[in-house]
Order: structure tokens, then C-alpha cells, then sequence
């Protein structure tokens, strides 16, 4: 997938499941969001967990936690499978909260339980070679369609549905071709900036780390210094802060030199024959692979172990499977299919599936494995992406309906919430769609666990997403004979219902209503769903 930036744009400074539920009408929602007393500066790290009566969109959990839950044991342990770019299965807060294998003997370089995987004991990296190399990076779909299309005899191979749009493929890869390069382009500008101002502000402040904070109380009569001073809080206040500047520098580096280039074409490192749908057993143990920072940051979100500071994990009886499809690029829908088919034969009860694509070449792969995991009762939870548009008329792969129109039961798509009041309630970047999002969540400044036994806040649908996830766990945890379609019932039903707030929509800004943007028009809500499980299963947990 491509881990697109939820970052502010450039140029603001010139450098620059069955038809989804509708709206609930048996379940009482709360109140509207309040409006804190005193606007936040910044988001608290644990603001997904926490209440409305906050100030925040939180989902309730420490409430339902001390309300509902208290003194409570949970009375199953629930398997999510996190397809995504590798899980730091080394991270303290995770190693408790990784699946295992129990067929498996580690390290024996046998396949001890039959199923074509040598020592997967912790989950499968599908983008991986069997002599212990990594796909890292990958080309866009988009990239690789343009690349078959430019091939006469390559381009007789492809899907009748996109050998025919071959001309608009080929306009729309040049256009994103180019508006990559600029744009990497004026990130090196404002980074090059930026390094040479940062010597003179780290004198100045006698810090390491400049913020907004320490730069601003600089006081000085060097020209040079005030200078410096003033362009670095006007990229601060433009969002163009240096950590957001290092990303986007290893991002649209990224593009240009992998995503976006024709000639590139790692999937010999994984060895198999990729058009082939025959060829099935690939890959190899390593699931965390070279970068497992978003795939971690994920994992964390739904599990991770909250007897720190440093996580805040949604469900506490949870085990992680790791299954290592997403490169830097475009996951392949092959990958993608394989490794919902093997979540669903290893037993998890979710899978969480935060990354997402404009082109699915080989949708009838993927469909197959979304139907087989449908037909398991396999919850399957997706973020809905990051590109600030409607999915209803500009879809992001995979998606839950299948091409004869019908569609996944259990299945749930999320759009991305910030912890801002007022107009600013939905992230800017969020995909949203009346039909094809079913519900909001948490998506922005989420802070959880990272690599090298790290934590850091990220934000996008892909944090939204494992909230859901966690929250399903943690219903399932507690009230066992509920069923992944009464447990995503029961998580739209309870969402906060706010279908009458104006928001601005993601993309153009426009005031809509927030109930425009979704099925539910709603943020889920731990509290009311625990209570609402509690009525639907007939017993407290």
C-alpha cells in the first residue's frame, strides 16, 4: 500500500458487510460532543481511550473500563490477525500479546503442522524470499499497470477491465509521476532550509529538539538568529514541522525512486510466479521484516499491554498474528489474498487491514478470500483511507463488495476522527462515503508503540481502523457467544450519534453534515457497546 501522509499540504506555504447499517434507531447514543472549556493544544496520549465528557471523541474505554468492567474477567482470549508491514514481535509492550503457533516447533526449519509454511510460528511474511531477504519497497498498482500497458505482450495478459482504460492509465501514472517529483522537490527545499537554520536555533535555545515552544521564546538582537527564528515558526505553523518535513523527505524519496518507477520490479526476491494464482507457498518466518514501524504502531493500538506510560492498547485479552503483506508501495492482491486466507486457517476471530489502493487488478483474488472469510465468521476491519475523497465514487481496494454486487456481512469500514472540537471533528485527510464508510474512529495523533521498543504518535484511517478492531476484541472477549455479525451490529448501533454536526469534509472543506460521511454517522463508543452486548447476549460478562 502506499502509507500515504496525513500530513498539511505544501503549498500552504508556496514552497511548497451486507449494505452497510444505517443510522441507529433501537439503541440511545449520547449526547452530542461537548466543547472543552479550554481548547487543547495537543492531543492527550491516551485521548482515544478516553470520554466525551472529556472534550475529546474518545470511544469511553477507561470509563467502560471503570464502570462496566471492573472487578470483571474476560472469559475468552481473542486472535486478531494484523495484515499490514511487519510487527516488532521484540517490543515489550507486544511480546506478551503475540500469537503463536501451537502446531509449530520454533526454529526446527520444519514444517511441523502441514501447511506449507516452515516455522511460522508467529504468523508469515508473504514479501519475503525463502533465503531470508525482504521486499521493502514495491512499485504503485498504478506504476505496475502503466508498466503492462507500455508491454504489448504483457498487456494481452492483463484483466480485460484494465487492458481496456490503458490510455488513462498511462495519463493519470505520468500525472502522478510528475507531482510526485515536485513535490519531493520542494520537500528538499524546505528540508535544505531547515538544516541550515536548525545550527543557529539549537544555540539559541540550548536545546537539542526545537518545538514551537522553545524557538518562540528566543530573544535576540542577531539578525541572523530572528531570521531564523521567524521561518521556523512559519513552517511550524503551516504543519511543516521537522518531523513531519523528515517524513515526507523519506516518502516522496520513496515515490520517486521506487513507487513510481517503471523499470523497478522487486518480486523476484520473493520467488514466486506472481501472476500465477497456482503458486501459493511463498514467502518465509520473518514477520517483522526491515520496516515494521506502522505495522507495530498498529499492533499496539489493539493490544498492547497498558501497565506503562507508554501504551494504550484497547483490548487486554487479545493475541496479535503478524502477517507481513504491505511493502513501502502498493501491496499486491495475491499477498493480500493469501494472507486473509491463512489469518482465517489459523484461527483468528479479526482481521485488521489498515492499507488500502485505487487499483485492484486481481480483485477476483481477493474477493474469493474475503468471501471464505465471511463464510468463517471472520471480522474483517479496514481503514478507508487517507486521500480526502468519497469511496463511493472513488474506491479504495480491497472493499467489501464483491463484483456481482453483493457484499461482505462481516465487515467494517472506518474513517478517521481527530480530537478536535467543532468543524474540525473529521481528520482532514480521511476518506469518508455515505455508503461505503460505516463508521468513525480515533485516527489522529494516536500514540502507541513503535519500533526499538519505542512509542509515537501517528495519525490516518490505519489508526482508526485497529481501534475498531480492539474494540471487537474486547467484546468478544468478554461475551463469547456473540458472533463477529452481532459484535459489528452492536458497534455501529452504540456509535456516538453526531449525524447532525457540521463538519468540514475532508478534501475541499466544504460544511457538511458529519452524518453525510458515513452509514452510521456516529464515532464508535466502547461504553455504549458494552452495554449494548451486554442486553444482546443475555448475560454480564
Amino acid at each position: 500500500m502506499t502509507f500515504r501522509l496525513a500530513f498539511p499540504m505544501l503549498t500552504a506555504l508556496a514552497i511548497a458487510a451486507c449494505a452497510p447499517a444505517r443510522a441507529p434507531t433501537t439503541t440511545p447514543a449520547p449526547a452530542p460532543l461537548p466543547t472543552p472549556r479550554v481548547p487543547l493544544a495537543e492531543a492527550p496520549l491516551n485521548w482515544h481511550l478516553l470520554d466525551p465528557s472529556d472534550g475529546v471523541p474518545g470511544i469511553s474505554l477507561l470509563r467502560a473500563e471503570r464502570e462496566l468492567l471492573a472487578g470483571k474477567q474476560p472469559k475468552r482470549t481473542i486472535i486478531v490477525a494484523v495484515i499490514d508491514g511487519g510487527v516488532d514481535t521484540a517490543h515489550a509492550d507486544l511480546r506478551a500479546r503475540l500469537w503463536a503457533n501451537p502446531r509449530e516447533t520454533p526454529g526446527n526449519g520444519r514444517d511441523d503442522d502441514g501447511n506449507g509454511h516452515i516455522d511460522d510460528t508467529r504468523g508469515w511474511n508473504l514479501i519475503g524470499g525463502r533465503d531470508g531477504r525482504n521486499v521493502h519497497h514495491d512499485t504503485f498498482e498504478l506504476t505496475r499497470l502503466a508498466a503492462q500497458c507500455a508491454d504489448a505482450a504483457r498487456r494481452n495478459a492483463m484483466p480485460a477491465e484494465y487492458r481496456g482504460r490503458c490510455p488513462e492509465l498511462q495519463a493519470e501514472f505520468a500525472r502522478k509521476r510528475n507531482e510526485a517529483t515536485q513535490t519531493h522537490a520542494q520537500v528538499l527545499q524546505i528540508d535544505a532550509v531547515l538544516t541550515q537554520i536548525t545550527p543557529y536555533l539549537r544555540r539559541a535555545t540550548g536545546k537539542d529538539t526545537l518545538t514551537r515552544g522553545n524557538v518562540a521564546l528566543i530573544q535576540t538582537s542577531n539578525d541572523t538568529i530572528r531570521q531564523a527564528q521567524q521561518i521556523f515558526l512559519q513552517f511550524w505553523a503551516a504543519g511543516l514541522t521537522p518531523d513531519e518535513i523528515a517524513n515526507a523527505k523519506k516518502a516522496y524519496s520513496s515515490r520517486v525512486e521506487y513507487g513510481y518507477n517503471l523499470s523497478y520490479e522487486p518480486r523476484p526476491i520473493v520467488g514466486d510466479d506472481y501472476p500465477d494464482t497456482l503458486v501459493k507457498r511463498y514467502g518465509n518466518h520473518d514477520v517483522t521484516g526491515p520496516d515494521a514501524i506502522h505495522g507495530t504502531h498498529v499492533a499496539g493500538i489493539i493490544g498492547a499491554l497498558r501497565d506503562n506510560v507508554g501504551a494504550t492498547g484497547v483490548a487486554q485479552s487479545v493475541l496479535i498474528m503478524a502477517l507481513r503483506a504491505v511493502p513501502d508501495g502498493d501491496e499486491r492482491d495475491k499477498d493480500v489474498a493469501l494472507a486473509i486466507r491463512y489469518a482465517v486457517d489459523q484461527g483468528a476471530n479479526i482481521i485488521n487491514m489498515s492499507f488500502g489502493k485505487a487499483y485492484s487488478p486481481y480483485k477476483a483474488q481477493v474477493d474469493a478470500a474475503i468471501k471464505y472469510a465471511d463464510a468463517k465468521g471472520v471480522l474483517m476491519v479496514h481503514g478507508a483511507g487517507n486521500d480526502g475523497q468519497d469511496i463511493d465514487t472513488k474506491p479504495s481496494f480491497p472493499k467489501p463488495t464483491y463484483s456481482d454486487g453483493e457484499r461482505a456481512v462481516n465487515w467494517i469500514e472506518v474513517g478517521a476522527a481527530s480530537w478536535k472540537s467543532g468543524d474540525s471533528l473529521v481528520a482532514n485527510f480521511s476518506n469518508y462515503g455515505k455508503a461505503g464508510v460505516d463508521v468513525f474512529a480515533p485516527g489522529v495523533d494516536i500514540y502507541s508503540t513503535v519500533t526499538n521498543g519505542g512509542y509515537k504518535k501517528e495519525s490516518g484511517t490505519s489508526m482508526a481502523s485497529p481501534v475498531v478492531a480492539g474494540l471487537a476484541a474486547l467484546i468478544m472477549s468478554y461475551y463469547p457467544s456473540l458472533n463477529a455479525a452481532d459484535v459489528k451490529r452492536i458497534i455501529l448501533e452504540s456509535a456516538t450519534t453526531m449525524a447532525d454536526a457540521m463538519v468540514a469534509r475532508p478534501g475541499d472543506g466544504a460544511k457538511v453534515r458529519f452524518g453525510d460521511l458515513s452509514a452510521t454517522g456516529g464515532i464508535v463508543n466502547a461504553y455504549y457497546a458494552l452495554r449494548l452486548a451486554e442486553q444482546r447476549s443475555g448475560s454480564s460478562p
